[in-house]
């Protein structure tokens, strides 16, 4: 048998990673709505729910990666009829996505925010994390070592993303400081939309589950600071890795001392593996009334559920002017 060639193809620079925008919105349906559905959802590359046995699975050399395009598609079309039918969360307006992959190995080359976005009809800005290539993963605790890594041979990346039916403007990524992870640096995506007078603010952030709670609260200080220059409503969201109550507990007295408020209380289940189940996902609002949230369980998409919330805008239009 003659030898094969083996062709490594690296990740492209960091550099040539730049913020991607889209849109698949009609822009002859108008929006004149009254408040807004909002949700936020870790979708780990639409892989699927089960973090732990998958991740034994592949340890153990059974995993089929064959299939991955194929169950990953599906994922989004189930996640896409999720946000539309009403059944686990009302019809969404803006989505934020965190552990949105482009085109990597794991999510079988799927564009995940691109795609869900042309599923969903909406415009769309993905930030990549521009994972390093020099980078290997370190020894860290136990339990957050089941995630299916992308290794330096893989040229797709990871990230975060914004959808939304109106449309997106002045996406800006926003990098986040991160000492324990040095292969996936951190960041947040941010974005504004507009309706009739409201100017609605948007922070997607996916914080680092690897470091310290003071360290977390210094991701989030970043973005608040970000936050603090803009005048009108501000919704913060995305996975807070809040891995324990204290975690929680640090975190929302932070935020709520820089004027947000959140309607989910501690300790609300959005994430589960096996029988565990913690509260890691959030949205925290300023200058807008909530009027109903809710956590859409059983999706089966990701080991993570959306979180979601309804905003008044009519009370965000005395806080704009």
């Amino acid at each position: 048998m003659s030898p094969q060639t083996v062709v490594t193809q690296m990740r492209p620079p960091a550099e040539s990673l730049e913020l991607e925008t889209g849109s698949f919105r009609d822009a002859a349906v108008p929006f004149a709505r009254s408040s807004l559905i909002i949700a936020s959802y870790n979708i780990r590359y639409a892989v699927g729910s089960f973090l732990i046995s998958g991740s034994l699975l592949r340890r153990a050399g059974l995993s089929w990666p064959s299939r991955r395009p194929a169950l990953v598609e599906r994922h989004l079309r189930r996640a896409a009829l999720a946000f539309t039918d009403g059944k686990r969360l009302p019809p969404a307006d803006i989505v934020a996505l965190q552990e949105a992959d482009k085109e990597t190995r794991r999510a079988g080359g799927h564009d995940i925010a691109r795609e869900l976005a042309a599923a969903l009809k909406m415009d769309y800005a993905s930030a990549l994390t521009n994972l390093p290539r020099d980078a290997e993963p370190h020894a860290k605790q136990w339990y957050l070592d089941f995630e299916e890594h992308i290794p330096p041979t893989d040229a797709g990346d990871t990230g975060i993303a914004l959808l939304s039916r109106l449309p997106l403007k002045k996406a800006e990524r926003v990098a986040l400081p991160w000492t324990e992870c040095a292969w996936r640096p951190r960041l947040a995506l941010s974005a504004t939309i507009q309706v009739g007078a409201v100017k609605l603010h948007l922070f997607n952030s996916h914080i680092d589950p690897h470091a310290a709670i003071a360290e977390q609260l210094a991701q989030h200080e970043a973005v608040l600071a970000r936050a603090a220059e803009l005048s009108g409503p501000v919704v913060l969201l995305g996975d807070f890795n809040t891995l324990s109550r204290n975690s929680c507990v640090e975190m929302r007295r932070l935020l709520e001392s820089h004027g947000y408020s959140t309607p989910l209380p501690t300790g609300a289940k959005t994430w589960r593996a096996g029988l565990i189940r913690l509260h890691t996902d959030w949205i925290f609002t300023r200058g807008l009334e909530v009027t109903r949230w809710g956590v859409a369980r059983g999706l089966g998409v990701s080991d993570h559920w959306p979180v979601w919330v309804e905003v008044n805008l009519n009370t965000a239009e005395q806080t704009s002017s």
